[in-house]
């Protein structure tokens, strides 16, 4: 079977077609730039080592899937030699709200209700809607499956999620945390099972997202029990341009004093905060680091800060479980940043974390970086997403076709 998994922003889709008899990529890619006032669109097509660059302008998600199709059939460099190769396709979708609790057969009224959603996530949920419509006007015969990021956090308690506001906006507009990043949560939490050789029910694992967004979250006996993101992926600690937690009293602070309005504040605190907001320098990591090391001091605080939220969540999640067996990173800074780990490791020494320093000395690998001694077990993990995503819609349809 093979699985062509989609992951719709609003002006870029990346995508995946997975063999599932082995879990192998086939090809992947992605096209940036989806609109008519984005500059120029492109389309970057990988195929095992070869990667090819597509310039042609595409001015809607349609377009975007009939371009990714052509590459996947291209004489020269294509994987398939017709759509009836394509057994399924998998979306990524952001927010399914309270009404999905696992991964789900798209039709109608799954449609309607990811359109109810779009209140709680109105820049991804539209996007994502996009996209399933393109899929049914160019390949309306595929069996398609919405894998949605906050469905693994509903097995939250009551304690975890609701906020401690009047209860009846949690009743009337259902205001609440739901997290995030479930698909990568859910693939890493597995993963650790299997790399200790330990039962998943019986783990309690901290995994660490630590990507342009970021999320922690604590998975006790494979379940979300907590998670760092709320009701919507600005909250939790900070991130490369989000704000993460702040006094609520900010907001209107800020609003009265420089006159600004809800789209601007809004602005401010999902693409000029974090350590972007801090530094001043940059959003990307390796910057930040590098202006670090030279003694430009935001850039140190901008680390600082960051490094030392990531480990009060931690520590506070060995409270939602009792106590914690593993800690795995994963995402881009956290399966690249060397020297972030080991200072939120080093912020951790109170619970017997013990980080191997050489053994830290590794990027996007899979691979167990704590000392024997250590007291919690310390792991970089590469997440995989698109891969659990697949896996969701093999299964679904699988289990619809008997």
């Amino acid at each position: 079977m093979k699985i062509l998994v989609l992951n719709c922003g609003s002006s870029s889709l990346k995508y995946q077609l997975i063999n599932m008899e082995n879990n192998k990529v086939i090809a992947k890619g992605n096209c940036e730039r989806i609109g008519k006032n984005q500059g120029g669109s492109l389309l970057t097509h990988k195929i095992k080592d070869q990667k090819y660059t597509i310039k042609e302008q595409v001015d809607n998600h349609e377009q975007a899937i009939n371009l990714i199709i052509e590459q996947l059939l291209d004489q020269k460099y294509g994987v398939i030699e017709s759509l009836k190769e394509i057994d399924a396709i998998g979306h990524r979708i952001v927010h399914g709200g309270e009404k999905f609790k696992s991964s789900t057969i798209i039709n109608d009224e799954v449609i309607k209700a990811i359109k109810e959603c779009v209140p709680l996530a109105p820049i991804h949920n539209p996007a994502g809607l996009i996209g399933i419509e393109a899929c049914r006007k160019i390949m309306p015969e595929k069996p398609m499956v919405a894998v949605f990021d906050t469905a693994f956090h509903q097995t939250m308690p009551e304690q975890s999620y609701i906020y401690p506001i009047p209860y009846e906006y949690y009743e009337k507009y259902k205001i609440r945390k739901y997290g995030f990043h479930g698909t990568s949560h859910s693939y890493v939490s597995k993963r650790v099972a299997k790399i200790l050789n330990e039962p998943l029910e019986h783990l309690r694992t901290v995994v660490c997202h630590l990507g342009q967004g970021a999320s922690i979250c604590a998975v006790n006996g494979g379940k979300s029990v907590d998670t760092s993101m709320g009701l919507t992926p600005l909250s939790g600690i900070p991130m490369c341009t989000r704000s993460g937690d702040i006094d609520p009293s900010i907001v209107t602070f800020l609003i009265k004093k420089e006159n600004l309005s809800i789209e601007q504040i809004e602005s401010i605190l999902n693409k000029d905060s974090g350590v972007w907001g801090i530094s001043n320098i940059s959003a990307d990591f390796r910057d930040i680091e590098t202006e670090a090391n030279n003694g430009n001091k935001k850039a140190l605080l901008a680390l600082k800060i960051y490094e030392y939220s990531v480990a009060q969540f931690i520590a506070k999640y060995a409270v939602s479980m009792q106590g914690i067996d593993a800690i795995a990173f994963t995402a881009g800074i956290g399966e690249n940043q060397i020297n972030v780990r080991k200072a939120i490791c080093d912020n951790l020494k109170f619970l017997g974390v013990e980080l191997d320093e050489e053994k830290n000395k590794i990027k996007g690998e899979e691979s167990i970086i704590s000392t024997i001694n250590s007291k919690i077990k310390i792991l970089v993990v590469p997440t995989n997403e698109e891969l659990m995503i697949a896996q969701d819609t093999m299964q679904l349809i699988n289990n619809s076709n008997k």
